[in-house]
């Protein structure tokens, strides 16, 4: 396994951000690429000021400077990893290319819906789901109360799949993994077997796919969880020495990991089927069984998980749903 000394020597630097959610995993990982005039960032971290001081400092303890910056790639439109591109932008006093793909680019634009926005034009569809509205209603008060992580940005460019970085010791190429977003992207460097994962693959956490919330508040159509298991399958086959992964330290045991996933989704899976019985539930039902507590944005986390194992469980042949115009219900098949 490449420890950090070796990884500097191929001009990888990562930068651990501290954030203030456990469930993440741990700290979010900024990484400098050194190319061959500069540097890329890839992920530049949570926009808080604790967060905005890290990343300075860790910068300086490199001996790189933010302004050195060519350009920044996004893994994806969460604010823990984009929250401080705005800030950097203005610590180098001048525009540079920002990337992310166009799935996720609605996330991270001043253009985009927020948070509490998105969630009460989806109002109609989490009540269809079997959320209360005031439950809805808490939530979105609760979010509107958080402090801010961070800011959007006015402009981004399309991070294409299948495009390279030329860097100055490695090349780096853009694999689309969709599931924990629509628009999630990995970099891979093929002659060192090196992932830069994002959220898409993370050694201590499941990654939690997120309902696609549409910014017209329809049904989405993408259904996350069983799109990230077709995508972490991809990754599989792929040869890779060191996984340096959104959160958390670098691993290199990344089939153990896979294996571990597909082991916990069966568990959760199981534990759905159990909850479910005889009985024909919502997913919102399902999901205030399966989890104890949680508010606001926690809240959209386990309506995602409960209603992701279900959709799976339901190409599986093992549930069925059971819809009408004012809500969806689930049954286990026997």
């Amino acid at each position: 396994m490449l420890n950090e000394r070796e990884l500097n020597e191929l001009g990888i630097f990562r930068i651990p951000i501290p954030i203030p959610f456990a469930q993440a995993g741990g700290p979010v990982n900024a990484c400098i690429i050194e190319e061959k005039d500069g540097v890329l960032l890839f992920d530049p971290g949570l926009g808080t000021e604790l967060a905005q001081s890290a990343l300075a400092e860790g910068f300086a303890s490199t001996g790189h400077r933010l302004q050195e910056i060519n350009r920044i790639v996004l893994s994806h439109g969460h604010i823990d990893h984009f929250g401080a591109a705005a800030w950097v932008l203005e610590q180098i006093g001048k525009e540079i290319p920002i990337a992310v793909h166009e799935a996720d680019a609605s996330r991270v634009l001043q253009s985009g819906p927020d948070w509490s926005t998105l969630l009460r034009k989806n109002s109609r569809y989490l009540q269809w789901l079997g959320m209360p509205s005031k439950v809805l209603e808490d939530a979105v008060e609760n979010l509107n109360r958080r402090p801010s992580l961070g800011r959007r940005l006015a402009r981004v460019i399309p991070l294409l799949p299948g495009a390279r970085f030329e860097c100055k010791h490695v090349n780096l190429e853009v694999i689309h993994t969709p599931g924990h977003t629509r628009g999630l992207c990995c970099l891979y460097e093929r002659n060192h077997q090196i992932l830069f994962s994002g959220d898409h693959f993370l050694e201590r956490v499941s990654p939690n796919p997120t309902i696609d919330f549409q910014a017209d508040g329809t049904v989405p159509s993408f259904q996350p969880l069983i799109t990230y298991l077709e995508s972490i399958e991809r990754i599989r086959a792929l040869p890779i020495h060191l996984v340096i992964p959104g959160h958390a330290e670098p691993f290199n045991h990344h089939l153990k990991v896979i294996d571990s996933l597909h082991a916990f989704y069966v568990r959760r899976q199981a534990r759905v089927l159990d909850i479910l019985g005889d009985r024909t539930l919502s997913v919102y039902e399902v999901m205030r069984e399966l989890f104890l507590g949680g508010e606001g944005f926690e809240m959209i986390l386990m309506m995602s998980e409960a209603l992701g194992n279900l959709e799976v469980l339901e190409t599986k042949g093992k549930v069925e749903r059971e819809a009408t115009d004012s809500i969806v219900r689930f049954r286990a098949l026997t």
